[in-house]
């Protein structure tokens, strides 16, 4: 029986990992729950898993979380990020989940990496902005940190192929989102409903307008070169729009391995939570001859030019990765309040990543400091309702 803490529960990633967890029941127990807002769905989710924690973004929400539960549960229901932190190093704790989105997933991962837990890890914004301080702690820890992005586990996987050292390059695909064949003069009036509606994933919305632009791909590169220890110029994108080939792996011998699936998130959940052993899911096997053709096409830098910033970002190194992130969380929710156009998004990005400081990539409180900077450097970009 593996003992599990999940932060992020009610969103789309925590809710495939309960659902693999409510699978197998006799695999896994929850210990600790948390989340941000969704106080229904929350108190759905303890009443059924009946964790030891949860916590909730901040305390005002505690009292509306603790009327819809037990009476015992009043006294460990936590909030905001010492929650979080909280959750993440519960000593009866196997493994932490990291399933929330953007930046508010570093300390708690660095947290538990310091308690010595293993994580499965699907907030890819944690080794974008600090990356190396979270490998080098990692290694010092022995703590092992296992990807739920399902390109990662696709490169994770097909790395089992062979020696590291006889890697040539990884190829991350993207799906190319909505707007893939949208020209730029198109995308200027995309509506927010229009960015969400991925052609393939069910995703949140944050992660959905990324993958609109993106940036996705490109936090995802900025991750790949930390979880394999990659150079980035042996880090390649490709745009693969119907999600069969999850990444791809070549090695100096010219043999690519790839690996294959249906769009599910409960794979690499799953393989995460088991490594090295799988489970059967029970799911509808992938059918060759029923996927039709795979296409695969450079992305087209003149329309999406997020990935090329993210690029950029890893090669200016220090705090810079940081700021991308967090000038792009600023951004996007300015573009899903209607604040300002899609194609700002990525301009927002440019500005800041060009006008805040640089920093030390192993000091934490620099990275906070950049992230912080960027915040108000961005917002600043922003024109005022």
């Amino acid at each position: 029986m593996k003992t599990l803490a999940l932060l992020g529960s009610t969103g789309s990633i925590g809710r495939n990992v309960l659902a693999v967890v409510r699978q197998f029941p006799d695999r896994f127990r929850l210990i600790g729950l948390a989340a941000g807002r969704q106080i229904n769905l929350l108190a759905q989710q303890v009443l059924e898993f009946e964790p030891e924690f949860v916590s909730v973004a901040d305390a005002s929400l505690v009292p509306s979380l603790a009327e819809k539960l037990p009476v015992h549960y009043r006294t460990r229901i936590l909030h905001g990020m010492e929650g979080n932190c909280t959750i993440a190093t519960l000593p009866s704790a196997d493994m932490l989940v990291s399933a929330v989105v953007g930046a508010v997933g570093l300390l708690p991962a660095l947290a538990a990496i310091k308690a010595g837990k293993d994580i499965g890890l699907a907030n890819k914004e944690t080794l974008v902005m600090a990356g190396r301080l979270i490998m080098s702690t990692a290694r010092q820890r022995k703590v092992r940190l296992l990807p739920i992005d399902s390109e990662h586990s696709a490169i994770f996987q097909a790395l089992e192929a062979g020696r590291r050292q006889d890697v040539a390059r990884i190829i991350l695909t993207a799906s190319g989102g909505p707007f893939r064949t949208w020209s730029r003069e198109t995308m200027e009036t995309a509506t927010p409903d229009q960015a969400l509606a991925h052609p393939n994933w069910d995703m949140g919305r944050k992660i959905s307008i990324d993958s609109a632009t993106l940036m996705n791909k490109g936090l995802e590169v900025i991750e790949a070169r930390w979880l394999f220890d990659m150079d980035p110029e042996r880090i390649e994108v490709v745009v693969h729009p119907q999600s069969i080939v999850h990444s791809l792996v070549e090695f100096r011998d010219g043999a690519v391995v790839a690996q294959l699936g249906v769009p599910d998130m409960r794979i690499p959940i799953a393989y995460a939570l088991t490594y090295p052993e799988r489970l059967d899911l029970g799911l509808v096997p992938l059918s060759l001859s029923q996927c039709g053709h795979l296409a695969f096409e450079q992305p087209a830098s003149d329309r999406f030019p997020a990935l090329a910033l993210a690029y950029r970002a890893l090669a200016m190194g220090g705090v810079k990765p940081a700021v991308l992130n967090a000038a792009n969380e600023v951004a996007v929710e300015a573009f899903l309040a209607g604040r300002i156009a899609f194609p700002r998004i990525a301009e927002i990005v440019g500005t800041t990543l060009e006008k805040t400081a640089q920093g030390d990539e192993l000091d934490l409180e620099a990275i906070l400091a950049a992230d912080g900077e960027a915040r108000i450097i961005a917002g600043q970009e922003i024109p005022a309702t």
